[in-house]
This record gives C-alpha cells, sequence and structure tokens, in this order.
C-alpha cells in the first residue's frame, strides 16, 4: 500500500533542548558518566526493569525531579554496596546536565521530516520522556515547542503512560494517525524499539548515520531528500498561527501574526505584499528564541502606526527588519523613534538622507526603473488595472528570477503611464516558483478582501513623507543596523546603497548575488541564516527600569 505516514521515534527527547535549535536534539546514551566504573548510571537508572526509576519516568508515573532523586539515592547506595567512592560534589542533576550539553542536534531530518509534509505525509514524534519539572524545564519547553510546529503530532511517553517498545504506544500512534501498519515508515536509533513495528508490518528505519538514514527513508517513501539544491525551510500556516488587530485610530486597525518567546521582532512587508511573505522566517526566528510579530502593513507607511503598535502591545523597543516599502518605514523609525528600536535592518531598500536641493517628484523622474510609481499616482486608475483579475497581477509581480516572464511589447519609456502596469505580459501567465497554491490563494483572498488603495497609497504620500524627513536629513541612525542587497534586483539594485555607512555606523552588509526583489521568498534559507546570526550577535537588550508607583 502506498506509505503516507512517518514516525520520527527518538529516544528521550524531552528534558535535553538547544538554546537556539535548528533541528531534533537527542541526548547522548549514557556510556561515559562522569563517575567511577563504566555504566555505572545505567545500572541506577534501569535498576528494576519495568519498575526502574526510568521506566517509571517515562511512562509519567513521576517526574525528572523525582527521577533525579531516586538515582541520586540509588547511586549512594550502589556506591556504598560496590565499594565505591563518590567525588564529594557528586549530583546526578549536574551529570544530567553536562550529559545534556553534549547532545546533537539532527537539522537534516528535521529537513527530511519537512520535505515529507510537503509531499503530502503525515508526520509523528515518538518519544520516550518524562514531566520535566526540574530548574532546566524551559529547555525541554523549547524543544516540544519546537516539535509541535515542525510535526503533525508529538506523542509523548509520559502522557500516554506507556513507552518504546511497549506495543501499545505503535497502536497508539496509528490510531491517532488515523493509519494502517502497511501505510508508515518508522525511524529509532535504538533497535529494540523497533521490533513492535516491525511485528505489526511497519517500514522500519534504524538510525546510524544521516546519509544512510535519508537513503533509505528516500526508498521506501518514494520522495528525494538528498538533494543538492538547498530545502525550503518549514514555511508558518495561515490557519495555524496566531492572529491578532490592534486599533490604531478611529476605522484603522493593524492586523499581525505572532509566534515565539523572547526579544521582539517585528517584520514590515512592501508592495504588494501580505505578512505571509515572511511565511519562511517567522517560524525559523521563533525556534532562534524571538518573539516573531509579522504586521499587516496600511497604507501610507506612517511610522507613527507602528509606534502606536508597539504601544498597544506594551513593547516598548524591538528589533525592526522591513522589506521594499516596508524597508522605508523601519529606516524612519530608527531615525524619529530610536529610542522604540533595538535594531533596524532592511531587505533591498536602502537609506539615503532626505536631500532638500531637489523636489523628491523631479528626482524619482531621473530614474527609469521608478516609472510605475507615477502611474499608481491617479486615484482608481491602477486600482481597476490591479483588481481586474488579482491571480494574473500577484502572478506577473511576484516572481522569483528563475522563470522570468517574457518582456511586454509596451515601450519602457513612459508605456507604463500610458498603457498599464501589466500591458503586454501574458494573460494567463504561468505560475510563480515563489508564489503558488495555498499562499497564492491567501495573498489574492486579501486583496480580494481590501483591495490595491491602501498599498497603492504608499506611492501617493512621496511628496509628504519627502518634507518630513527632510526635518532629520542631518541625523544619523546609530543602532546595529543590517543591510542586505540581492544583485538581481533591477528596481532596489545593490548600487543604490553605496555611502550608508555614513549615515549608519553599525551598519553590517549581506548580499545575496542570485537573488531578486522577493528576498523573502526566494532564498529564504539564506536569508534566515543571516538574520539568525545577526539577531544573535546584537548586543544584549537593556534592562527595564523599574518605575516606582505614583
Amino acid at each position: 500500500e502506498l506509505i503516507r505516514f512517518c514516525l520520527f521515534a527518538l529516544p528521550n527527547t524531552s528534558g535535553f533542548a538547544p538554546q537556539h535549535p535548528p533541528g531534533i536534539r537527542v541526548p547522548p546514551r549514557l556510556t561515559s558518566p562522569p563517575l567511577p566504573g563504566r555504566n555505572f548510571l545505567q545500572k541506577v537508572m534501569f535498576a528494576g526493569g519495568s519498575d526502574s526509576p526510568y521506566a517509571k519516568a517515562m511512562k509519567g508515573q513521576i517526574t525528572l525531579s523525582q527521577l533525579l532523586s531516586e538515582m541520586e539515592e540509588g547511586c549512594r547506595q550502589h556506591a556504598s554496596a560496590s565499594g565505591i567512592a563518590l567525588p564529594p560534589a557528586f549530583s546526578v542533576a549536574r551529570a544530567f546536565g553536562e550529559m545534556a550539553a553534549k547532545g546533537t542536534v539532527s537539522a537534516p531530518l528535521l529537513r527530511a521530516a519537512r520535505m515529507l509534509r510537503r509531499n503530502g505525509f503525515k508526520t509523528c514524534v515518538l518519544t520516550n520522556n518524562w514531566v520535566d519539572d526540574s530548574a532546566g524545564r524551559l529547555f525541554t519547553a523549547t524543544l516540544m515547542n519546537l516539535l509541535r510546529r515542525h510535526f503533525d503530532l508529538v506523542i509523548e511517553s509520559c502522557r500516554l503512560g506507556a513507552q518504546k517498545p511497549d506495543p501499545e504506544i505503535y497502536t497508539y500512534a496509528l490510531d491517532a494517525l488515523q493509519a494502517k501498519p502497511q501505510e508508515v515508515i518508522i525511524l529509532d536509533n535504538i533497535g529494540e524499539n523497533l521490533k513492535p513495528a516491525q511485528e505489526m508490518g511497519m517500514a522500519t528505519v534504524l538510525v546510524r548515520d544521516t546519509e544512510t538514514v535519508l537513503k533509505e527513508l528516500e526508498e521506501l517513501s518514494g520522495i528525494q531528500l538528498l538533494t543538492p539544491e538547498e530545502p525550503l525551510p518549514t514555511a508558518c500556516d495561515p490557519s495555524d498561527v496566531t492572529h491578532g488587530y490592534v486599533p490604531i485610530r478611529p476605522g484603522i486597525q493593524l492586523h499581525f501574526v505572532e509566534m515565539g518567546d523572547g526579544p521582539v521582532v517585528c517584520l514590515c512587508h512592501g508592495f504588494p505584499e501580505s505578512w505571509l511573505s515572511w511565511r519562511y522566517q517567522i517560524p525559523a526566528l521563533a525556534d532562534a528564541g524571538f518573539r516573531v510579530i509579522a504586521l499587516e502593513m496600511k497604507g501610507y507607511g506612517e511610522s507613527m502606526d507602528l509606534v502606536v503598535f508597539l504601544d498597544k502591545l506594551g513593547i516598548p523597543q524591538a528589533v525592526l527588519v522591513g522589506h521594499d516599502w516596508g524597508g522605508a518605514v523601519v529606516w524612519n523609525m530608527a531615525l524619529f523613534y530610536p529610542e522604540r528600536v533595538r535594531a533596524v535592518a532592511s531587505l533591498n531598500t536602502p537609506y539615503r538622507p532626505a536631500d532638500p536641493a531637489v523636489d523628491i517628484v523631479e528626482k524619482m523622474k531621473t530614474y527609469p526603473n521608478f516609472d510605475y510609481q507615477f502611474y499608481f499616482q491617479e486615484p482608481g486608475v491602477a486600482e481597476a488595472e490591479l483588481e481586474k483579475d488579482i491571480g494574473r497581477t500577484l502572478k506577473v509581480l511576484i516572481r522569483s528570477t528563475g522563470i522570468p516572464l517574457p518582456t511586454p511589447s509596451v515601450p519602457a519609456s513612459l508605456g507604463v503611464q500610458r498603457w498599464g502596469l501589466l500591458v503586454g505580459f501574458p494573460e494567463n501567465p504561468p505560475a510563480s516558483l515563489i508564489l503558488h497554491g495555498p499562499e497564492l490563494q491567501y495573498y489574492i483572498q486579501r486583496f480580494q478582501k481590501s483591495g490595491f488603495s491602501g498599498p497603492l497609497n504608499w506611492y501617493r504620500n512621496m511628496r509628504p513623507n519627502w518634507r518630513w524627513a527632510l526635518t532629520a536629513k542631518d541625523r544619523k541612525i546609530t543602532m546595529p543596523a543590517l543591510m542586505v542587497t540581492a544583485g538581481k534586483d533591477v528596481v532596489l539594485h545593490p548600487s543604490m546603497s553605496r555611502g550608508m555607512e555614513e549615515w549608519i555606523p553599525q551598519l553590517r552588509r549581506e548580499h545575496l548575488e542570485e537573488c531578486g526583489h522577493w528576498t523573502q521568498m526566494e532564498r529564504p534559507a539564506a536569508l534566515n541564516r543571516i538574520l539568525v546570526e545577526w539577531l544573535e550577535g546584537l548586543p544584549p537588550a537593556t534592562p527595564l527600569p523599574k518605575i516606582s508607583r505614583l
């Protein structure tokens, strides 16, 4: 029968988690404890078989702190009976912590699970783990949160009251997945745990090394997992994230989605986009230990809206990351409200101080690539064209450099202003590599509801924004900043960012040569690495002041 389910059966997952987990962390076997005598700790942990401290903890009968306490006493009794002298500072809890610190991260297995899900598989993590009430329980919470975000189902032995290799836990998994044994592949790094699955008729993979397990998984699933191409990161689903709405002023509210816990990172998109353009960054930044808030930007991009948004959520300071028009917003926030900005990053959009010598509209006319912005000025004209067939509009505009559309027949010089933005492009354009399927449908639904007037108004506020920027033309942006340029962006070309260091002393630069304008969607894995590395390298946030009651 067609195999459509995959169980990742990981031993002792709970209790050990990386601070910034990029994959699944599995603690090492208990083979070399920092104690006298080989296998000393195992003898105590597993003494008593089904009534051992380990078995009781795995079934949820006792908690982790109780397990450590029982093992502490068991170690002392075993040492006394064996004539072994324990170190004066002996501590089972410390030994567990040291072993956890030596754990490994299997990012390739997490990527494999992601690719299987993308190809229609249901994925499940099956763990032997304990109820963690220890001092380090935040690590367990972080890991379990990670697993639940990346897998369809997580089954914990301590919640079920059965542990691997008890047949009950495998039967429960089949029922929960509504799967037949012949439809399931199960992976485990302990052969004993695979025996009940084999007897039930499941396909099994013994995890030894990454390359071998991925080859076996490819053969069983029929899905290519060993590929030279960088796999897409995990994307968040609009139906599976937290949505919120914040009133900004009468009749205006900002829609946002939120994920994770830690220092706040706000993501601001551009035109014609949605918060969903950050779908690959939201889980990655949350996994790295940040509270990620992706906003649905409004028209005009008034920075004060963003200040009110932070106020309403009680966030005194955040890292701001923007793309396209969102980049302009975050640069202005850093310029006008630096006390609210811990650090600032822009994708594609450079910062340039306002030039009082040349009217902004006249200056824009000298850039042929910005011709479309003048077509957008007359209210109702561009709306009529873009809203006529929203699917076509988005497929034409939001494309990667991989499969470009044919060059339109309309002359470039004033062609857009005379004929329209989409004239000359196919009536039924081929699917976009970076926006298709459910994501495209979500975009279409959003623009069907809101229309294009709000997004187009960003371009219609050009001169008032310039006059406002002139009031800060001599200021510098002093907080840590990141500028990510894209080599194939024909509108916001990397050359436009020259000289930014003069105005942003703490500027860090990154460049993605094989990338067009839609950086978050075209090169998501590379961008995620850049953002996480930069965010993790920021100076620690200043502690909040204690304000006495009035």
